[in-house]
């Protein structure tokens, strides 16, 4: 049939193929349209609602649309096409938020800027960033690590992270990116090789150090009892900032919330949700009233009159008004790094470098060095899958506890 179709209408079979070719043209253009389009939001993923309007015109587009003498129509463009029914739309947008919570917050800004960074050197450069291309991958790495891509050179851990978005973004658009291919692979094994430098860790908050940064916070204020509670439900919890300030009052209460507490006589039970699924982390009540985790958490409550929502909420008006908003993870770092220096915590050390010193981690890495239990409940408690990961933690454990040189009989 194709044969006949060829000898004896060249006409109508070159029409044909004009035909297929336009419309395969035309549906890569919409495809690419929707896969390197930037839309400048917080996650920079491809639209989920254009994304189902494009499949649910699929199987119409796709046909070619043509006159009774054979000519080829050209296909509706987007702005011109018909809105999506009411039930897809509620779709669209239940699917926007599934899409959301996938990954965190935190995560979604880090590869959206480190994928909007990677456009930006591949249209200097003159290069395309689709289909993904390892050797542009390559060159793009071998700049991030010698400064040509703008700016200082990154580290190896800045480097391996944009590889990582790379990835991500990629495989949201439906692409993939092989990653062990040799230009990549073997140019980032280089650059370990090269610039590799040991991890910096963040100063462990101790015990006395914990103390001295609570007497420098204002008992008589609401922004004094809830820092209180933070930093002490921190440390005894040994939990991440993005925990801390992602815990609800009870259960099902916030669509944000990360977890929830619940209050006993012997103490206070978190529930996390984190990465690999849900955890409990238990909080037993202190020794004293000063440095008890529970009982600072139950006057923060009382005075603010919180009983539903956010567990720890922006303070304004002077300290003296609570608000709705939860707090921002990024306001634990501040606040552990303003009164570690306030309290004067590793004074030994010139303005500039204790600066460097603190953050949010501070108070995981202060329980793990400080609790002085056996070293699988502290690995429970800070949720690690392996006892080595806690150990990076612990800053004043014995290295030399066990020693294989005596061992040895030397």
């Amino acid at each position: 049939m194709t044969s006949f179709v060829d000898q004896n209408h060249p006409d109508k079979a070159d029409r044909h193929a004009e035909r297929s070719q336009d419309t395969q043209r035309h549906l890569d253009d919409k495809a690419s349209r929707l896969m390197i389009s930037e839309s400048g939001g917080d996650d920079d993923l491809p639209d989920i609602i254009g994304i189902v309007m494009e499949m649910g015109r699929t199987g119409a587009s796709s046909r070619p649309q043509g006159g009774d003498d054979g000519s080829h129509s050209p296909l509706p463009s987007q702005p011109d096409a018909s809105p999506l029914p009411d039930h897809l739309e509620n779709l669209a947008g239940r699917a926007r938020g599934y899409l959301e919570a996938a990954s965190s917050a935190n995560t979604r800004r880090a590869y959206s800027a480190d994928w909007k960074h990677f456009s930006t050197w591949c249209r200097r450069q003159g290069l395309g960033i689709i289909p993904p291309s390892p050797q542009t991958v390559g060159l793009y790495i071998t700049a991030c690590a010698s400064g040509d891509s703008g700016g200082k050179p990154n580290s190896v851990s800045t480097i391996e992270r944009r590889l990582s978005a790379l990835s991500w973004n990629y495989s949201q658009r439906g692409l993939s990116l092989d990653r062990k291919d040799r230009h990549i692979a073997t140019i980032m094994a280089g650059i370990r090789n090269t610039h590799a430098v040991p991890p910096r860790q963040k100063e462990a908050i101790l015990l006395e150090d914990l103390v001295a940064m609570l007497e420098t916070l204002d008992r008589g204020s609401l922004r004094g009892l809830r820092d209180r509670a933070i930093l002490l439900i921190g440390f005894a919890g040994g939990l991440r900032r993005s925990e801390i300030v992602g815990l609800d009052i009870g259960r099902d209460q916030t669509e944000d919330g990360r977890g929830w507490i619940e209050i006993f006589e012997e103490g206070l039970l978190v529930t996390l949700r984190g990465k690999t699924g849900w955890r409990e982390v238990e909080i037993g009540r202190g020794s004293t009233a000063t440095t008890c985790p529970v009982t600072a958490l139950e006057t923060w409550l009382k005075f603010a009159r919180i009983a539903h929502g956010p567990l720890f909420r922006r303070v304004t008006g002077k300290g003296r008004q609570v608000g709705a908003e939860r707090l921002k993870d990024q306001e634990v770092a501040r606040l552990v790094k303003r009164t570690a220096l306030a309290a004067g915590v590793r004074g030994d050390l010139p303005e500039r470098e204790r600066e460097k010193k603190f953050s949010g981690h501070s108070l995981r890495a202060g329980l793990a060095s400080s609790a002085e239990v056996d070293e699988r409940y502290v690995q429970k408690q800070l949720g690690h899958a392996s006892a080595e990961m806690t150990r990076k933690y612990q800053r004043r454990r014995d290295r030399f506890r066990v020693n294989l040189t005596k061992a040895s009989g030397l």
